[in-house]
């Protein structure tokens, strides 16, 4: 009885393929027919006919599966083409990090610390020669401790000067090298786990938060009405919108801003503009007078002498008489977008809460996936708001103020000695100072502000050295008023060892002397070890447990795990600046915007925006438009850079990972391969935002 699937009529069935290269034409296949399924009862010279066909399809679906090997290898050959284009082009250019070098006190600094780099290069390659050399001589080790006993068990008379000169150089450093590199290690690594344990008791903290649903809640109802009746709650509230030559986004932030839904006779909204610029002072007066007529009570500030950056601009708009009659103070970066009830969730928290001096939303990002750079940022920004903050709010009511997206309560400000120009770190800086005298702090998971994230690694790059370095700053300033203070000695511990030491110190520390250095030199110096969990399953682990506010960013965690050893070169070289005061830790550079906007606020805007979009602005249209025609021809001749200090660690990573091939390290020789590549891509610029440069 002839199975179920071969009763009926079954006729081949024609399958056409089309082979693209030149050499192969149209081929037909035929499906298999009733006589394939049927070779046991079919006499012997149809069975090798049915054979003969078989083989021949078999034939033909071996040159297909060729085709498509063929297919992809021309893909990635593509590929590699374009990847050594790009590297020429970039090369070609010759834009490096250093050209941003202005002074020489930072040139020293920079380039101290890339030749150090470069030593660790130069003698990697000097050792990984060396190795190659002694492998093919014969000197085969397995495991670090055989390689003195194999040394040992040599005959006193050596072959040659090679194998006196091998053996010695083995001799000098298991006796001299391995012990401080190891001691070394072994230090970086109890720093690691001390630094995991934090990070795994802050995800702790935000379970327990989710599992309990703890959430502040304000004392006094949210306001339910504009119009303010007897029980409302409205104060009088000062919005502050500092801003420094960014054209790109003052529109769609003044706009967000004069749309909160709140008693205009309540509130009064400060454009500080630092610009020096004078086309974007005019655009950014133009869009003030605009809201002005529309009957927002708006002003324009701009500082005449532009001291102190941020901090000095705040300090200076504090300063104006009108301030004493407002209560609370909201303060926004240029590209941040608001949503219409951001006070109406924020400042009811202050009723009845005289201790509280400061209310903090989250960040929302309107460009998280416009490229890999801003993915990744997204991942790490996740974690900071959703755990890190939301978990030292509940618990410890004490968190570093983000800058922006916050109401202050003006008292809180006063009390704690104002904005300070001594950092580039002023809103960590006045968050200290005030948590010294005794004020709280809440955090608003629930509550979003839209903004941008640096779209460049060269923008991202600038952000987190500033972001790094003014920590160290500070704390060498705040470090004798923390021990004064007169606060709970468990309060005096988190700021200084949590706050401080462990989340700004040590984490950029051990990254960058753990996996950058320290891994490549036990490739050569093998006498010193670092365990596969320290390299691979307790970073993985801990970048599992980063990528949990953002689940859908899971498929990244291995290029976020990449990436975050690679910025560790930035973190520390910023580290250092602030902690020792080098001239590059007062750098202060406006982190690039483009001015996104999601749908919804784009949508928003228009069915809210004034019917009259330019009051007055049209004698200035020529001017405004020849501007916008002279920004576009700059943008063209914009380059990727080379990033010096990268590139260095590239090749060292590279370099020790072929040298862990000749030992047989299968775990390290793929993390430094991979780390390798991650330099690579970085120190080339072939991360974020790329330029292409058009012929003229």
């Amino acid at each position: 009885m002839a199975p179920w699937w071969a009763k009926g009529s079954h006729k081949g069935t024609s399958l056409v393929v089309k082979m693209e290269n030149p050499n192969w034409s149209m081929v037909e296949l035929e499906a298999p027919s009733e006589e394939d399924f049927l070779i046991g009862s079919t006499p012997t010279g149809s069975r090798e006919k049915i054979r003969g066909k078989n083989a021949k399809q078999l034939t033909w679906v071996l040159l297909l599966k060729a085709h498509r090997a063929a297919g992809c290898l021309t893909s990635i050959t593509s590929t590699f083409l374009s990847f050594g284009s790009t590297i020429r082009r970039r090369v070609a250019s010759g834009r490096t990090d250093d050209n941003d070098i202005e002074t020489d006190e930072n040139k020293a600094v920079k380039t101290g610390f890339y030749n150090c780099i470069k030593v660790f290069l130069w003698l990697s390659l000097l050792l990984f020669c060396f190795e190659i050399a002694a492998y093919f001589k014969g000197w085969h080790f397995g495991a670090p401790n055989l390689q003195l006993q194999y040394i040992l068990s040599v005959p006193v008379g050596f072959k040659d000067l090679f194998d006196w000169l091998y053996t010695h150089w083995v001799l000098i450093r298991v006796a001299y090298l391995a012990p401080p590199l190891q001691f070394l290690a072994n230090v970086c690594i109890v720093l690691f786990l001390i630094q995991s344990m934090d990070r795994l008791i802050l995800c702790l903290g935000c379970f327990w938060i989710r599992l309990k649903k703890i959430k502040p809640i304000p004392k006094h109802e949210a306001v339910a009405d504009l119009e303010s009746g007897e029980d409302s709650f409205f104060p009088m509230v000062l919005i502050q919108i500092p801003m420094c030559n960014e054209k790109e986004v003052y529109q769609q932030s003044i706009a967000a801003v004069c749309s909160l839904d709140w008693p205009k006779s309540r509130i009064l909204i400060q454009v500080l503009d630092d610009s020096d610029d004078p086309m974007t002072q005019l655009l950014i007066k133009e869009e003030v007078h605009k809201w002005q007529q529309e009957g927002a009570h708006i002003v324009y500030r701009h500082r005449v002498l532009r001291d102190g950056y941020k901090a000095g601009n705040l300090k200076s708009a504090m300063s104006c008489s009108y301030v004493k009659d407002y209560e609370f103070v909201a303060i926004f970066d240029a590209d941040f977008q608001p949503s219409p009830d951001f006070l109406k969730r924020t400042v009811p928290h202050f009723k009845d809460n005289e201790d509280l001096g400061l209310v903090q939303t989250r960040w929302s990002f309107v460009n998280k996936d416009e490229n890999l750079l801003t993915r990744l940022q997204n991942i790490n920004l996740s974690f900071h708001f959703e755990v890190e903050q939301q978990v030292n709010g509940v618990f410890i009511n004490f968190f570093g103020f983000n800058g922006t997206a916050g109401v202050w309560r003006i008292k809180a400000l006063e009390e704690s000695g104002g904005w300070l120009e001594r950092t580039t770190v002023e809103d960590m800086d006045i968050a200290v100072r005030a948590h010294l005298r005794g004020w709280k702090f809440i955090f608003l998971n629930d509550v979003e502000c839209q903004c941008e994230l640096p779209e460049s690694y060269e923008a991202y790059r600038k952000q987190q050295h500033r972001w790094h370095s003014g920590p160290m700053q500070l704390f060498r300033l705040c470090l004798p008023d923390i021990i004064r203070a007169k606060i709970s000695v468990w309060k005096k511990f988190n700021m200084i060892f949590l706050f401080f030491l462990l989340r700004k110190l040590i984490l950029p520390f051990y990254s960058f002397t753990l996996f950058c250095i320290i891994l490549p030199m036990t490739m050569f110096v093998p006498e010193a070890e670092l365990p596969a969990w320290v390299v691979c399953y307790i970073p993985a682990t801990m970048s599992f447990l980063n990528i949990l506010p953002a689940p859908k960013s899971f498929p990244f965690i291995v290029p976020y795990l990449l990436f975050e050893n690679t910025m560790s070169v930035t973190k520390f070289n910023a580290m250092v600046s602030g902690l020792f005061q080098l001239g590059s830790s007062y750098e202060w550079v406006v982190t690039k915007k483009f001015g996104r906007s999601s749908e919804g606020d784009l949508v928003s805007l228009v069915e809210k925006g004034p019917k009259h979009q330019r009051v007055g602005s049209e004698p200035n249209l020529d001017e405004i438009q020849a501007d916008l025609k002279q920004e576009q021809k700059t943008r063209k001749t914009k380059h990727n850079r080379i990033y010096t200090k990268e590139l260095a660690l590239a090749f060292l990573l590279l370099t020790a990972s072929a040298r862990s091939l000749l030992s047989a390290q299968g775990i390290h020789f793929y993390f430094l391969l991979f780390q390798g590549i991650s330099f690579l891509l970085v120190g080339l610029d072939l991360i974020g935002e790329q330029f292409r440069v058009r012929p003229q």
